[in-house]
C-alpha cells in the first residue's frame, strides 16, 4: 500500500505479521520483512498464596501446571515461578505471588473490575459443571450471545473472567 504525493505516513497495523510498521513516504516498507511475534508467552496474575492459585487453576479449571520453581527476586529474596495453562495451549498464567503493599492492592483488580480473561473451551456445559463442582463462583447465569455462550466467573485473586463456549448453532 503505497502513500499519495505529498502526504504523511501513518502507521500501518499488519494483522498478518502481528506487528506495527511504519511505512515510509515512497511506500518502500515491506512489513513482510518485518520482525514477527511468535505468541504471547505469558500473562501475569497477582495472587496472594502460590498454593492456593494452583489448586484453582489446576484442580477447578483443568490446566496444567507447567512449571514450579524456585527463584529469586531481583533483590535476591526467594520467591517461586509458577506457570499454569489451559491444557494444549501456548499461553500460560504466570502466578505471582503479591510483595509488598502495592501489589496486594491490586489482587483481583487487574482490569479494575471489567472482565480481564476469556476462557474459551469447547464443552461449555461440562467446564461449566466441573467449574461449579469445585466452587467456582459465577457473578451470571450462562447466556448465549451472538459470539457464543457465556458465563462471567470469578479467580482465586476476585478477577472476573469469560467462560465462553462455541455458539449455539442457531446462531452461526
Amino acid at each position: 500500500m503505497g502513500v499519495a504525493p505529498g502526504a504523511r505516513s501513518t502507521p500501518a497495523r499488519s494483522v498478518e505479521n502481528d506487528v506495527v510498521s511504519q511505512e515510509a513516504s515512497d511506500g518502500s516498507s515491506d512489513p513482510c520483512h518485518a520482525p514477527r511475534v511468535a505468541f504471547l508467552q505469558q500473562v501475569a496474575v497477582v495472587v496472594d498464596d502460590y498454593d492456593e492459585a494452583i489448586d484453582f487453576f489446576v484442580g477447578a479449571l483443568g490446566f496444567e501446571l507447567v512449571e514450579d520453581s524456585q527463584t529469586r527476586t531481583n533483590d535476591g529474596r526467594a520467591k517461586r515461578w509458577v506457570v499454569v495453562r489451559p491444557r494444549g495451549a501456548a499461553t500460560g498464567l504466570l502466578l505471582a505471588q503479591a510483595d509488598g503493599e502495592g501489589q496486594r492492592a491490586v489482587v483481583g483488580q487487574q482490569f479494575a473490575g471489567r472482565v480481564g480473561f476469556f476462557l474459551q473451551v469447547d464443552d461449555f456445559d461440562a467446564q461449566y459443571e466441573r467449574m461449579l463442582s469445585h466452587g467456582v463462583r459465577f457473578l451470571t447465569e450462562p447466556r448465549d450471545e451472538p459470539y457464543g455462550r457465556l458465563a462471567v466467573f470469578l479467580d482465586v485473586a476476585g478477577n472476573k473472567w469469560d467462560l465462553l463456549g462455541r455458539p449455539a448453532p442457531s446462531r452461526r
